[in-house]
């Protein structure tokens, strides 16, 4: 991306109206629980995709024809776009974290239809990851407002947030794309709408204006994910453009929502100061001051895997030529036990301190809240 693309016209809105499931979801196959199935949110789900053929399965975990399937390589985008899955969420538990928020919430969804070439979601379920929509929403919810009352009031500020305990909800999965396909999002939004000690969080690479109706009052946290359009170009399939996610930040701040900013994933090739730059320098010029005020930021140097590079190269080899440096990388256990691939200690280091010095002199109103 060059300085003039940076500042690039920015595309009407889509309408309110316009159904932005069209282009990412044609389901053809529902594989469904029965337990799932027979649920008020999967006959829901049933009714949404009315033409759909349902075959029921023992497990969300055990659909031979989607998990481990090496044979889905060939069919990576198409599986996402023609098949979805109805399970029942068995284990809920709210797992500590430090970065993005305090807690990562039981998921209500797991999988994607978008095909990020970088996303960790796929390695959980082998070689197809479609949406899997957990339907004991009523469970989960309730979870949740157990769990945040036996916090009571947050003792002291931190990173993630100066008074509210912080749930990300959307760790498996874009809660955009989830809730064209299940109201579980917006049941999630109302939840947290009655808790005055916690917030909800996502990230998101897709624009659903249909969200802007959920009235979250300031209980919810949006993440739009950035990073230079020459990259997504490559890297986000299926996605929301970037110019369509600039667009959409003032108008999610308008209505109820506080947004916040993922620059991520940070890839470090030839040219990517000018491009960040530019991007930031974009920021600047279009954003609204109200939304300036209350954003913040996190930076997330690019992490990749090997079983992923290999999927990749399957069906988008392109990415790997930006994503799989290694000249550049180490290996690097993550949080979640699973070994990945990370650059190396002084180049990350480096990329993370440059990128602080463009947000400085660029955007010097986006707080960071974390680099890593």
């Amino acid at each position: 991306m060059t300085a003039a693309a940076g500042t690039a016209a920015v595309p009407a809105a889509h309408p309110r109206t316009a159904d932005p499931a069209a282009r990412l979801l044609q389901v053809r196959d529902i594989y469904a629980e029965p337990a799932a199935l027979d649920s008020a949110r999967g006959r829901e789900v049933r009714a949404r995709f009315p033409d759909a053929r349902v075959v029921e399965v023992p497990s969300h975990w055990q659909i031979p024809e989607l998990h481990g399937n090496e044979g889905n390589v060939d069919r990576w985008v198409r599986v996402k776009t023609e098949t979805l899955v109805l399970g029942v969420k068995k284990s809920l538990s709210a797992r500590p974290n430090s970065r993005s928020s305090n807690w990562i919430a039981p998921s209500t969804a797991n999988g994607c239809a978008m095909a990020c070439a970088y996303c960790y979601v796929p390695r959980r379920k082998g070689y197809a990851n479609p949406i899997t929509v957990f339907t004991n929403i009523e469970q989960i919810t309730g979870y949740l407002r157990r769990h945040v009352a036996r916090q009571g009031v947050k003792p002291e500020p931190d990173q993630c947030d100066p008074v509210s305990w912080v749930y990300d909800i959307g760790e498996n999965s874009d809660c955009s794309v989830d809730s064209l396909v299940s109201d579980n999002v917006a049941d999630l939004v109302a939840t947290f709408r009655e808790l005055p000690t916690a917030k909800a969080s996502f990230a998101t690479k897709f624009v659903n204006r249909r969200l802007l109706d959920l009235d979250p009052q300031g209980r919810t946290r949006v993440r739009f994910s950035l990073m230079p359009d020459a990259d997504a170009t490559v890297l986000d399939v299926r996605t929301s453009r970037i110019a369509e996610r600039i667009a959409a930040v003032d108008d999610f701040v308008e209505a109820g929502y506080e947004v916040h900013l993922n620059l991520s994933p940070v890839v470090l090739r030839d040219g990517w100061e000018a491009d960040w730059a530019a991007l930031l320098a974009h920021l600047d010029d279009v954003l609204a001051p109200a939304t300036k005020t209350q954003a913040a930021a996190e930076v997330i140097m690019m992490t990749h895997n090997q079983a992923l590079h290999e999927v990749n190269l399957g069906w988008h080899p392109q990415a790997e030529q930006l994503l799989w440096r290694p000249e550049l990388q180490q290996p690097k256990r993550s949080q979640n036990g699973q070994w990945n691939v990370r650059y190396r200690n002084a180049v990350k280091r480096a990329g993370v301190e440059r990128l602080q010095e463009l947000i400085a002199a660029h955007a010097p109103w986006l707080r960071v809240r974390y680099a890593f």
